[in-house]
């Protein structure tokens, strides 16, 4: 299986979670923000060791900077992180509808597949297998650990196929245009079944897109320089009128900034394992459930019309 960076989740993402990281970030700000909170009292010790009152006085307004250049400073960096987070929500968003349209479009191709072919139980049972594979093959294709034991044919193919998704597409292509060529269907039929079948690749083209095309890292790296540059000079333009009060206005401030920051990241790769990323699992197996729920109940219907029409139950097959 590949690695994926953007996809492992470290420890400490593991056991705290997205808010719990932007906590303890902001924890740590808050104990940085003792430093001028602390200096402005190493004063009176100063001057007990025989430090001059000019030195002193230098010393306690060493770092000490306007809070109005952080009002300033403060709408600047707003208005980006507002570009930021909408542009990583949009993604997220996007994403979900497209899984959403593969909901709809696997149920659609159940539903035309039993209608439209008349198969019996096993046939169908093939077909439902086909059709709940090509979400689950595509989660694990946006993750980068294509599973191999879902086909295993694959491996006896040489080489196998790197696109997992795309071969299963294909297959369905092939058992539709088999019944083509046999009978099964007319071509009224086959361009029926093809605008469901063709939205299949259609949805795994816009989620790699997504996939691997991410916000331009030189602008999220420019935000996270602003977001630093910001908490580390915000202390010190705040200790002189706050005093210890300073403290948890730091905290305050460094839990906003960076938990947008945080959930921006983590929501513009829908895809992963994070708890703000789709819910692909959740989401395969309502596929496989409705999927199998169509085919299975016509399966049932047709073992019934056949046994009420059999001889031994008395059924007329001419009716």
């Amino acid at each position: 299986m590949a690695a994926d960076a953007e996809l492992n989740l470290t420890f400490i993402e593991k056991k705290l979670g997205t808010l719990g990281r932007i906590s303890l970030y902001a924890g740590l700000v808050g104990v940085y923000s003792l430093i001028p909170v602390l200096k402005d009292y190493l004063g009176p010790l100063l001057s007990y060791f025989g430090v001059s009152p000019e030195d002193v006085i230098k010393f306690e307004d060493l770092g000490d900077i306007s809070s109005d250049l952080h009002t300033t400073l403060g709408l600047v960096l707003g208005l980006l992180l507002v570009f930021r987070t909408n542009s990583s929500y949009a993604r997220w968003w996007e994403a979900r509808i497209l899984w959403g349209r593969l909901v709809n479009v696997t149920r659609n191709m159940a539903i035309k597949f039993r209608e439209l072919t008349n198969f019996g139980r096993n046939d169908l049972r093939e077909l439902a297998n086909m059709i709940v594979a090509f979400p689950e093959a595509l989660r694990d294709h946006l993750r980068e650990e294509d599973d191999f034991n879902m086909f295993p044919e694959l491996e006896q193919i040489d080489p196998p196929p790197r696109h997992i998704p795309a071969y299963i597409a294909d297959l369905i292509y092939r058992k539709v245009i088999g019944w083509k060529r046999s009978g099964v269907i007319d071509g009224d039929e086959l361009r029926i079944l093809d605008s469901e079948i063709r939205e299949l690749m259609e949805i795994c083209g816009g989620c790699e897109r997504i996939r691997r095309t991410r916000l331009s890292p030189s602008y999220r790296l420019f935000v996270r320089h602003c977001i630093t540059l910001y908490l580390c000079t915000l202390p010190w333009g705040l200790a002189a009128e706050f005093d210890f009060w300073t403290v948890p206005l730091t905290i305050i401030l460094a839990y906003f900034m960076i938990g947008i920051e945080v959930i921006a990241h983590s929501v513009e790769e829908p895809f992963g394992l994070d708890e703000d990323d789709l819910d692909l699992d959740g989401l395969c197996i309502t596929i496989r459930s409705t999927v199998n729920e169509i085919l299975d109940r016509f399966g049932d219907l047709q073992n019934k019309k056949i046994a009420s029409s059999s001889p031994e139950t008395g059924g007329n097959l001419s009716t």
